[in-house]
């Protein structure tokens, strides 16, 4: 009955979402988590988790998760819905909207699942967590693609997100949202057609008793109030090194103010396995549709058949003291110490 209803929801909105089945799973403490299941729970194929942004959801990932599942092999997708956004349920305490309970929770979520190892797509947020799990459990990534997102995160773009995360204006209908996301966002995304400022619009306010409401907790914004961006953020090298092991693509927006070229080339120097693509006409983050799901695709496809252009380190990770985690109020090493002073909350 829960899942007629959302498909119920996703039709009132206006959304093609046929071909997923909602999952409703309980994270360590309790509470709700949702996430659209793709594809055969049989295919033989590695499977793929897709992780959002901070104020985004499961929907963001519909284009791409289709591509996967609805291939001539097809391929089990589980897109995640955070704590707090979606259909997920939301949290009492806005300081578990935390990179280190979002990695827990995903975690959790592909237990209830039955996945153990999967090639993960992370948009914006959902690469670092991506990047904490590879700390915390390596073997649980097969490969990664990371849309728009770096270990060197761009304060000038935190900015900007804080400037309108939990303070949009409540739209009468989603022609009006379309004008809103227009107006913040224009200077991101000079090439987007209406299909997708849509569709951004869409993945931004849901339909609920009538009118809409953003598709987050607005408590998210306390978060990103602490933030001291008026100094360079600390770099996440060594999670990025995590990584080392699992093939990577990593997807740019031609516009972005939150992975730098110079990020960028950084990554492919000190990863032994990393592509990279740049999405024209489009900012942080790039909408996962056409061309940029179909290279996608083609990397994933690529890795299952050993097929990719470069070959990662297979080395064991190295011996030691754990990689720094991200936590509500800082980077925690994995012994529990404080070592880089900071609240990434992209």
């Amino acid at each position: 009955m829960q899942e007629d209803n959302v498909a119920a929801a996703d039709m009132a909105n206006g959304r093609d979402d046929a071909g997923y089945r909602s999952r409703f799973v309980s994270a360590a403490d309790g509470l709700v988590l949702h996430l659209r299941d793709y594809g055969p729970i049989d295919s033989a194929l590695t499977p793929v988790v897709c992780l959002p942004g901070i104020a985004r959801t499961a929907y963001d990932f519909h284009d791409l998760a289709r591509a996967l599942s609805g291939a001539e092999t097809p391929r089990r997708v589980l897109a995640l819905d955070y704590r707090g956004r979606g259909l997920s349920q939301h949290d009492r305490n806005w300081r578990n909207y935390d990179i280190g309970i979002e990695m827990d929770d995903c975690l959790a979520a592909m237990t209830a699942m039955g996945v153990h190892q999967a090639n993960f797509v992370g948009t914006s947020r959902g690469g670092l967590v991506t990047m904490a799990i590879a700390a915390a459990r390596p073997t649980a990534i097969r490969a990664a693609v990371f849309n728009d997102i770096g270990p060197v995160i761009e304060p000038k773009g935190l900015m900007r997100i804080r400037g309108y995360v939990g303070k949009l204006p409540v739209p009468r209908d989603f022609t009006q949202a379309v004008e809103i996301m227009q107006t913040i966002s224009d200077k991101q995304f000079p090439g987007l057609d209406d299909e997708g400022w849509m569709k951004l619009a869409r993945g931004t306010w849901q339909e609920k008793d009538g009118k809409l409401v953003p598709v987050y907790d607005p408590a998210l914004l306390k978060g990103l109030a602490g933030l001291d961006l008026e100094k360079p953020l600390p770099p996440l090298w060594t999670l990025f090194a995590a990584l080392s092991h699992a093939p990577l693509l990593v997807l740019r927006g031609a516009h972005s103010d939150i992975l730098s070229n110079e990020t960028l080339r950084e990554m492919e120097k000190r990863h032994p396995a990393c592509e990279t693509h740049s999405v024209p006409g489009q900012g942080h983050a790039p909408l996962l549709d056409g061309e940029a799901a179909a290279r996608i695709v083609d990397f994933i496809a690529g890795v299952e058949t050993g097929a990719s252009t470069s070959q990662p380190d297979t080395k064991p990770p190295a011996t030691g003291p754990e990689p720094s985690m991200p936590r509500a109020d800082g980077f925690v090493s994995g012994g529990g110490a404080h070592e880089e002073q900071s609240t990434i909350k992209d």
